[in-house]
């Protein structure tokens, strides 16, 4: 069949990957200066200054939130998928570095204590999310470098060090070429760093080398099987295998608020919190909700304020007590990639404590759940080319799938930032394939949930390798071709979906018609930034209240769909039995009268 595919009509992207990837093929370690050229010549539309001698305080800090602090000391990343492969290449002490992790990507990194960063991949897609971070930091940094060389220059950061005064704030922003709201930017993601780090800017220019280790298909494999087998061996009372499964991929604390009830038992604390929190942007938004009488999803700030509410003392503590009353066990990834994995039992649940916006048939309608042996499989959503490792290898062990459910980020061409997004053809980057599938959801299924957003559905995903690999023509052709969503898991989630239900690998370059699935198969995406609107990238600001409410919105409509199946499929079950018992009551009367006669 003849189909018009998107070209990302972009040659210097393409250039860009093919020469980051033939310098990794060294045995050794490469220089990230090589890549400079590549990079600003693809003209990235996360870095769109990059050949700008003031620096681009957006990829800046959309660099520094996706990298621990101690970058400021590193020199040299190296990259492999478990602690054997770093100690196979002579990292054999590697368990022992410091732990450290950066506030916008999860992503399991170590750091030697001098110049050294292991960074934990789990796919391909890490590699092309990591190097262009590495090289726009690089670049930005160099140009804080520059920008600090004159003695005026270091007499105002000086001043500004000892007393940080508004007007020494303005000098200082003045020097350093941004603006004061961009200097707060970057305050607010160096914190406490911020003065030593523009001091090692200013002392000596960055040049990190890169290395990565064992960038095999099958050590990737092997990083996902340790992953898998941890999750099993967390759950022992629990035999994936046996049980039907409803898999979600999602986050860590959505899908577990709505079913806990923990937010719900301590509401008053929580928003006695927010009343007396020095937050006065958390603070803004309760106002905001509070004083809106139509907005009739305020459990939704609730979750929201709990992941501030959480960090007091003996909170998280009693949390997790609560989550484990009702069958909600967490698996933290112990090696290797950092993906949390929650195992939900059904007929734990307190059917009186979990949200009542879950309640889908009436109070008692929902009882028959006390008797199913099903289980939610949550994960916290994988970088890329991960989600397929991770649900190729799930689908190795459980034999009873019955729907796959994905909730996610994602960039929009069409849409305003909080709005959520349902599609049913997705044109996957990494196997080129379009594929057709018939989504779960519809618009109506999401609505309700929404107040200060809206639902588009019928749209089209495009799935990319990164971040930073687009530019503004790149997404131009998408947008002329009718893709108007933009993100990375749908197409690697798709590609395993194709090989639980053919007796072959995917394809490549195909029209894939996914429609003869035999479980539920829904994704939902929310609007995290528009990329052709000029400042509104993931670096140009956050998404505070308004991405939490569309998580929500999403993950009740999530399990509402979920817990409908389980009631259909328990009384399709109950149907079937009390129908033997009927055909086995019936064949012993007529035994019985056969006897009869022949006696």
């Amino acid at each position: 069949m003849d189909r018009t595919v998107p070209k990302t009509g972009s040659e210097e992207i393409e250039l860009y990957i093919r020469t980051y990837y033939s310098l990794l093929r060294s045995s050794h370690a490469v220089q990230l200066d090589a890549l400079v050229e590549a990079h600003v010549a693809m003209n990235s539309s996360l870095h769109v200054n990059a050949r700008q001698p003031t620096p681009d305080a957006s990829a800046l800090f959309y660099a520094i939130m996706r990298l621990p602090l101690c970058m400021a000391d590193v020199d040299l990343v190296v990259m492999g998928q478990t602690d054997r492969v770093f100690r196979d290449y002579g990292y054999e002490d590697i368990e022992t570095w410091e732990s450290s992790s950066a506030p916008a990507r999860r992503r399991r990194m170590a750091f030697d204590g001098q110049h050294t960063l292991a960074a934990y991949i789990a796919s391909r897609s890490d590699i092309d999310d990591l190097i262009p971070i590495l090289v726009a930091y690089q670049i930005e940094w160099n140009k804080l470098h520059g920008l600090l060389q004159p003695t005026s220059s270091q007499a105002i950061l000086a001043a500004y060090s000892a007393n940080a005064t508004l007007a020494r704030t303005a000098d200082l922003a003045k020097v350093l070429s941004v603006s004061p709201d961009e200097l707060s930017r970057l305050q607010e993601a160096w914190g406490s760093q911020m003065i030593p780090t523009l001091e090692k800017i200013a002392s000596a220019p960055k040049r990190i080398m890169l290395r990565l280790l064992a960038g095999t298909y099958i050590n990737y494999q092997r990083a996902t099987s340790d992953w898998w087998f941890n999750v099993r061996q967390s759950v022992p009372s629990v035999v994936l295998e046996d049980r039907p499964v409803y898999f979600v991929s999602s986050n860590v604390h959505a899908i577990p608020n709505l079913l806990s009830g923990f937010a719900l038992q301590e509401e008053d604390e929580v928003l006695d919190y927010v009343d007396r929190a020095n937050d006065p942007a958390l603070k803004a938004e309760y106002d905001y909700v509070r004083v809106r009488e139509e907005l009739n999803n305020k459990n939704n700030f609730l979750y929201y304020a709990l992941r501030r509410y959480s960090t007091l003392p003996d909170v998280d503590r009693r949390r997790r007590e609560v989550e484990g009353a009702v069958g909600i066990t967490r698996v933290s990834s112990l090696h290797g990639f950092d993906i949390e994995a929650q195992v939900i039992e059904l007929n734990k649940l307190d059917l009186d404590s979990i949200d009542p916006r879950l309640v889908c048939c009436g109070e008692d309608g929902m009882d028959p759940l006390m008797d199913s042996d099903a289980v939610i499989v949550n994960i916290d959503y994988p970088l890329g080319m991960a989600a397929y490792h991770v649900l190729a290898k799930i689908s190795q062990y459980v034999t009873r799938m019955q729907g796959i459910y994905v909730i996610g980020k994602a960039a929009t061409l069409n849409a305003r930032v909080g709005d959520v997004l349902i599609a049913n053809v997705v044109y996957d980057e990494h196997s080129q394939n379009s594929y057709m599938f018939g989504n779960c959801f519809t618009a109506s299924d999401v609505i309700p949930y929404l107040t200060l957003t809206s639902v588009l559905d019928n749209q089209k995903v495009v799935s990319v390798r990164g971040t930073f690999l687009q530019n503004a023509r790149y997404m131009d052709v998408f947008y002329r071709e009718g893709y108007s969503i933009v993100e990375m898991e749908s197409g690697p989630y798709l590609s395993a979906i194709y090989e639980m239900v053919r007796a072959q690998r995917h394809p490549v370059d195909e029209i894939v018609n996914l429609y003869i699935a035999p479980f539920d198969i829904g994704f939902l995406h929310y609007a995290s930034d528009t990329p052709m609107s000029k400042g509104r990238n993931l670096g140009a600001g956050r998404l505070s209240y308004l991405g939490a409410e569309p998580t929500y919105a999403t993950a009740v409509a999530t399990l509402q769909r979920i817990f409908s199946l389980e009631l259909d499929r328990m009384s399709a079950q109950g149907s079937r039995r009390r129908k033997a018992v009927q055909e086995g009551a019936a064949l012993g009367e007529n035994g019985a009268s056969t006897a009869g006669d022949q006696d």
